[in-house]
């Protein structure tokens, strides 16, 4: 289960054969997200596991299973920052339900990110997930 703005970056990622070009454009999808509040850059919002800084802020709309889920995100690192552009068009505005469902290793596995990541890089992306899947956890 992918939301149609993943879907679009698959697409354009079976477009771009090189991986310089796909790096480039995780930057610039990173570029592209608005930057996190200063105020939500605190300890509690911060994602450990991750060689840079990361910080994640749940935003559930509703109540119990149906509600549905988003999330802001910040990195000082522009590739992790495109890495949490990712992980928002994986999972913005499914419902509680649907984010338990989502196989991430799979729908990531279709970018082909794990073969260029670093391990560091790769850590870091599956703590951005295990935050993902505690503040679906904590509100459904």
């Amino acid at each position: 289960m992918a939301t149609d703005a993943f879907e679009e970056i698959a697409e354009t990622f079976d477009f771009l054969d090189d991986w310089e070009d796909r790096y480039r454009h995780v930057i610039e999808m990173g570029k592209a997200m608005e930057p996190l509040d200063e105020s939500l850059k605190i300890p509690s919002t911060k994602v450990e596991g991750c060689a840079s800084q990361v910080w994640m802020v749940p935003e559930i709309e509703g109540e119990g299973p149906a509600a549905r889920f988003d999330f802001k995100g910040d990195s000082d690192a522009m590739i992790v920052k495109g890495l949490i552009a990712i992980l928002h068009a994986l999972y913005s505005g499914l419902t509680l339900g649907e984010v338990a469902k989502v196989d991430a290793k799979a729908e990531l596995a279709r970018l082909k990110l794990e073969d260029n990541l670093s391990s560091q890089r790769s850590n870091g992306l599956q703590a951005m997930l295990g935050r993902i899947r505690a503040f679906s956890q904590q509100s459904a």
